[in-house]
């Protein structure tokens, strides 16, 4: 098993973690767009999806309810996504916070989200690799969500909330 510098260096410099840190990023970044997820693809893949999200009788209305500037949120969506997919670390927030703040949403939401997700996966695949990994992280956050929410409202019994979504 290959061996992490850190593992040889039990108190690397800041500079040492900073390049180890900066390292594993574009490992990263490079392994997703190997795949054809790259910056292009994230922008039209935030664009496609929250277009049938607004165009959605279930999800558009609570969107419309808080967003009223579009563009702004859509760069914010495409800095989330490439911190995500890319580990660029240029996204900053607290995107649990926001959903606490709505407890009126429920498993199906989140389940019609994946649903409008996976489809614009599908039609803007460019390797099935890419549609496994972000349909994976997509769901991986739309559980972790749901879970937080039901978690503050029923307490630990609900640590599994998302357990039913839709996988990719």
């Amino acid at each position: 098993m290959a061996r992490h510098s850190h593992h040889e260096n039990p108190n690397p410099t800041p500079a040492e973690i900073q390049a180890h840190a900066a390292a594993a990023r574009e490992r990263k970044r490079a392994e997703a767009e190997a795949i054809g997820i790259d910056a292009d693809y994230v922008s039209r893949l935030v664009d496609t999806f929250y277009d049938r999200i607004r165009a959605d009788d279930l999800l558009g209305p609570i969107f419309a309810e808080r967003i009223a500037d579009w563009p702004p949120h859509l760069d914010r969506m495409k800095s989330f996504w490439r911190s995500v997919l890319h580990n660029s670390g240029e996204f900053s927030g607290n995107p649990m916070a926001k959903h606490l703040a709505m407890p009126e949403l429920e498993t199906h939401h989140f389940a019609r989200w994946l649903d409008l997700f996976y489809a614009t996966l599908r039609d803007l695949e460019t390797h099935p690799a890419a549609t496994r990994l972000v349909g994976t992280r997509a769901r991986m956050i739309a559980e972790s969500l749901l879970t937080g929410i039901a978690m503050r409202a029923h307490g630990m019994g609900a640590m599994k909330a998302g357990a039913d979504l839709p996988e990719v």
